[in-house]
């Protein structure tokens, strides 16, 4: 059964400030995808927003896009692998100084390729045990949370 978890964080905003008004919301998927145990974790490059933070791979939901075949397309163009979408692990909203980020990340499968470092510096595969112990962008954190928990 999937979870819902609402994390707020607005960077520059004060005890009692709102958040401004009109803020950009960015809808993505995440793959949590696991192999004999382990999960893949995705470290984002030095440039752009979250540099050097870690994620679980995917990206934006296109219009007319599914969530899953959004997915199964971001996987293919980050990755360069073929994967199959399981079930929800949970959906987050979190607030960064860009927009806000509505993540919904899924279990899937690696059924195909070796994963190919086109967008991210580095990728691991950890024991959900260990997932804890890299620095995950806050709209991941909540999922690393059910996984290193389950």
């Amino acid at each position: 059964m999937a979870r819902t978890a609402e994390s707020s964080h607005v960077v520059g905003l004060g005890p009692g400030k709102l958040p401004r008004v009109g803020v950009k919301e960015i809808s993505v998927v995440g793959a949590v995808i696991s192999r004999e145990g382990q999960v893949l974790c995705a470290r984002r490059g030095p440039q752009g927003s979250l540099a050097g933070m870690w994620e679980f791979p995917g990206g934006k939901i296109e219009p007319g896009e599914t969530p899953r075949d959004a997915l199964i397309r971001e996987i293919d163009e980050e990755l360069g692998c073929e994967i199959t979408v399981g079930d929800e692990v949970t959906t987050t909203r979190h607030v960064y100084d860009f927009g806000a980020v509505t993540l919904t990340t899924f279990w899937c499968e690696l059924v195909d390729g070796t994963p190919t470092l086109t967008e991210h510096a580095e990728v691991r595969w950890l024991a959900p045990a260990d997932l804890g112990q890299l620095e995950w962008a806050p709209a991941d954190v909540p999922a690393v949370e059910i996984i290193g928990a389950g």
